[in-house]
């Protein structure tokens, strides 16, 4: 079984920069693909960025292009989220979730992943 735990969330102001982690329980890290998603209090979760198993290859939502970089470093088992310029409409709990692939691809569909954390807040003031 796979646990995925996010850290990091916080309150910030807009403008200001934050960085997300999320650490793997699986000695297999690198055989994952992994992205994020974010749900605001009312909507659906949505899916905000994606990366391939080796992360060469990564993929954002319109909305965050450009604010947003994902990484991820497979010796520390971690997936990263770099949020810059962050807006008040950026406010949501962001999930970290991973799908094992034998192929380079990532995903930004929530049907596509089998495990997920517990989320972290991030909260942007105006």
């Amino acid at each position: 079984q796979v646990q995925l735990v996010e850290s990091g969330g916080g309150l910030v102001q807009a403008g200001d920069s934050l960085r997300v982690s999320c650490a793997a329980s699986v000695r297999t890290f690198r055989e994952y693909r992994m992205g994020w998603f974010r749900q605001a209090p009312g909507k659906e979760r949505e899916f905000v960025a994606a990366i391939s198993r080796s992360g060469s290859r990564t993929y954002y939502i319109d909305s965050v292009k450009g604010r947003f970089t994902i990484s991820r470093d497979n010796a520390k088992n971690t997936v990263y989220l770099q949020m810059n310029s962050l807006k008040p409409e950026d406010t949501a709990v962001y999930y970290c979730a991973g799908d094992h692939t034998i192929s380079n691809t990532y995903s930004s569909s929530r049907d596509a992943y089998d495990y997920w954390g517990q989320g972290t807040q991030v909260t942007v003031s105006s």
